[in-house]
């Protein structure tokens, strides 16, 4: 499976298993396993650099496993062909997803009207609630 023009991940990385679907179907439900369960072995892929793999665990959330596995399961359609399909192409988006490095954030300062401004409010703020207390003869 081809990702981009660096990293192509091998069928033995690949692994799918097919359940059962729930949902509408009539019969063919109880029939055919039409569901999904594509597993892919990330932290062991020798295709992937260390950095995409790091993006990558954080990226796939609850879908990564303890023993580093990425495991994605649809039952959205009735076919199992356009299923395996369907996870296949989330999973190539995932790994895209990964291989985009972040932009740093650059911090910024506030303006100086922006700061005065807020030190203002503050201080009308403050004027209105000490004209809340007692009135001294």
């Amino acid at each position: 499976m081809r990702i981009n023009d660096q990293i192509e991940i091998a069928d033995w990385e690949l692994t799918e298993s097919f359940a059962r679907s729930s949902g509408p179907g009539g019969q063919n439900v109880n029939k055919v396993s039409t569901a999904v369960e594509l597993r892919f072995e990330a932290a062991r892929s020798p295709h992937l650099p260390e950095v995409v793999k790091a993006r990558l665990r954080r990226l796939a959330g609850q879908k990564w496993t303890k023993d580093g596995a990425v495991v994605i399961f649809v039952q959205e359609t009735r076919s199992q062909a356009r299923n395996r399909e369907i996870a296949r192409d989330r999973l190539a988006e995932l790994i895209k997803r990964a291989c985009e490095k972040p932009k740093r954030r650059i911090p910024t300062k506030p303006t100086y009207g922006s700061v005065k401004r807020r030190l203002a409010g503050k201080k009308a703020r403050a004027e209105v609630k000490a004209l809340r207390g007692k009135v001294e003869d």
